[in-house]
């Protein structure tokens, strides 16, 4: 086995992978058969698994290669191939002949300017409305143009969709479409995707199908065909990452924001608390000044409590002596008392007490009723303005000290009770007189009522 096969191999796919892969062109293909008498060259045919697919949709298929190696694989199939160069053999064809042109991975290995020449040779053997199909590896995936293009040690360089439509466009095809392939089914869903779909998710092979120009019903058989967008470019892909980017940065600034206006709430919360707290620890500190100064307090009135309660000890003592001793003089004067109304003196003595008594009882008799008799007189004489003066002028001239002394039991007794004035007598005051009298009458009462 040649290297070039054990390589494609291992590393292309299998034979039903590339089947199936190729199949994406049926669109395309099989109109050209229902026409009848479609021939078709296949350059680079390799293992021939795309002339077998033609085989199946009713096409005359040929193919060149100059590896025998990849050729060997064909002849043991039956199918129709040839070593030969692919520019020599579409040369050889007749104008007009074909109904399809094809090269799958070929354009790669050769300089543009043979690419350019493949192309109009191409157009030149194309029957009116033939299809020209230059499949490639495709350089929008950027794992592909940057790493496993270089795989294959016979490329040359990988060539951007853009370039070769244009070139197939220049070179007078009617009409062509980008048709990218291979990419990941999920890539067609709304999952999200990363960087690594962004990076080796384009579609990573694309071909340009080309079509001579024809009548317009003939080139209506493919426009559904040719309006069908194919595969994921690279451009699509990175704006569907972008907004995908763009609509997590706003969920998270969004997210952000929430949690920085709970931050906010609660650091309000916090600010709010440590204020309270404050307040608290205040209120805790007055509370505290005012236990302190309530406990000196409490200190001083225990002190001086003590110190009374000490007092207070020293004068029961005091009076317990003083209790004592009154009750041991009581006990001894009581004895005494006993002793003495026991004693034959007390006894012998009993009448000489009881005449004493009753001399003093009616000695102070007699001066209550001697002293009664004279302030009666003194009253009536007092109502008798004339008598009071005889009596007076008397009196001062014999018995000035009798004078003195009846004066000083008048007073006495109209202090005690003052004497009221007769209606009459009331009646001969003059005003000035009667206040004075009314006023002397009240300061007696009061001097009464307080003795």
């Amino acid at each position: 086995m040649s290297f070039y096969r054990a390589f494609e191999d291992r590393y292309r796919g299998s034979r039903a992978t590339i089947t199936q892969r190729l199949r994406a062109y049926q669109p395309f293909v099989a109109p050209l058969a229902e026409a009848g008498g479609a021939d078709a060259l296949d350059l680079g045919c390799g293992r021939g698994e795309w002339l077998e697919l033609l085989g199946e949709y009713g096409l005359r298929a040929r193919g060149v290669d100059l590896d025998d190696g990849m050729l060997a694989a064909c002849r043991e199939r039956g199918l129709q191939v040839e070593t030969r160069d692919a520019l020599a053999a579409l040369r050889a064809a007749p104008a007009d002949s074909l109904a399809l042109v094809s090269a799958f991975h070929l354009v790669e290995h050769i300089p543009f300017d043979m690419v350019r020449a493949l192309i109009a040779e191409a157009l030149r053997a194309l029957r009116p409305g033939g299809l020209l199909i230059l499949e490639t590896p495709n350089p929008e995936n950027l794992v592909v143009g940057a790493s496993s293009f270089y795989m294959d040690p016979s490329h040359l360089r990988p060539i951007p969709p853009p370039l070769l439509a244009f070139a197939a466009e220049h070179a007078g095809f009617a009409r062509h479409q980008i048709v990218r392939l291979q990419e990941a089914a999920q890539l067609h869903t709304a999952a999200r995707i990363g960087m690594i779909s962004v990076l080796e998710g384009p579609s990573p092979d694309y071909s340009v199908v080309a079509q001579k120009a024809a009548p317009a019903a003939q080139m209506a058989v493919l426009d559904a065909a040719f309006a069908t967008e194919y595969g994921i470019a690279l451009a699509p892909l990175a704006q569907r990452y972008d907004q995908q980017l763009a609509h997590d940065n706003a969920e998270l600034h969004h997210a952000l924001g929430r949690q920085a206006e709970r931050l906010d709430a609660a650091h309000a919360r916090h600010q709010a608390d440590q204020a309270d707290n404050a307040q608290r620890v205040r209120q805790l500190e007055q509370q505290q000044q005012q236990l302190a100064q309530l406990h000196q307090q409490l200190a001083q009135r225990l002190q001086q409590t003590a110190e009374h309660l000490h007092e207070t000890q020293q004068h029961l003592h005091h009076a317990s002596v003083l209790l004592q001793e009154t009750t041991q003089k009581a006990d001894a004067m009581g004895k005494l008392a006993t002793e003495l109304l026991a004693s034959t003196s007390w006894r012998i003595t009993a009448p000489l007490r009881a005449a004493v008594t009753f001399g003093q009882r009616a000695r102070g008799w007699a001066k209550r009723q001697a002293r009664s008799a004279v302030l009666a007189g003194g009253r009536w004489v007092l109502r008798h303005p004339r008598i009071k003066r005889v009596l007076r002028a008397l009196l001062t001239r014999l018995a000035p000290r009798l004078q003195a002394r009846l004066m000083r039991s008048m007073l006495q007794a109209s202090a005690a009770t003052p004497v009221p004035l007769r209606q009459e007598e009331a009646g001969m005051l003059s005003p000035r007189a009667a206040r004075a009298y009314q006023e002397l009458t009240r300061a007696a009462q009061q001097a009464a009522s307080k003795e």
